[in-house]
């Protein structure tokens, strides 16, 4: 596996191992003893699956409290994949970085706890797959605004499908409550 630093700190781009002949490819999206050693150390507790159509934009979703970190990878199709910087104390707090993710580079993006999260699909159909380290707690769910003109993320589709929660978010600067 080879793993790419980002410019923001712990945010960290991962090429999993692969193998492949005439037949397709196997790939290693994940070991228990590799990751550690390449910066993902945390517990992975809890998977989740999503599919979702072209110009949908899920996110940027962070749970507080009970933070969790995410391992994200596209399974089928392509995203636009985001991840914000929402740690206070953080010399990038408020930064973004973004990647293209597909089922054809099969790369992962392991995003910390205090990162928000988000995604546009860009393929007709995607199902990005996640391990996290925490469960998902409905109480603790927050969203940031797709939006927000402070962090100008330059998503590739101006007119998404959002969810109902999604599109009534707050503005980062609205967050009652960050890490």
């Amino acid at each position: 596996m080879n793993v790419l630093g980002t410019p923001l700190s712990g945010l960290l781009l991962v090429e999993p191992r692969s193998v492949g002949d005439e037949r397709g490819a196997l790939i290693e999206t994940y070991h228990a003893l590799r990751y550690p050693e390449q910066g993902v150390s945390a517990v992975l507790v809890f998977d989740l699956l999503t599919h979702s159509t072209k110009g949908t934009i899920r996110g940027l979703h962070f749970q507080e409290p009970r933070p969790q970190g995410k391992l994200v990878q596209v399974v089928h199709g392509a995203v636009f994949d985001v991840a914000v910087d929402i740690r206070r104390d953080s010399p990038t707090f408020g930064k973004w970085f973004s990647v293209e993710l597909s089922h054809e580079n099969m790369r992962q993006l392991w995003i910390p706890s205090g990162f928000a999260h988000g995604f546009c699909v860009l393929s007709a159909t995607a199902s990005v797959h996640y391990k996290l380290t925490d469960y998902y707690v409905p109480e603790a769910a927050r969203t940031i605004r797709w939006n927000d003109p402070d962090l100008a993320i330059p998503w590739p589709e101006l007119h998404p499908i959002l969810s109902e929660k999604d599109a009534g978010a707050l503005l980062l600067s609205a967050q009652p409550i960050l890490p």
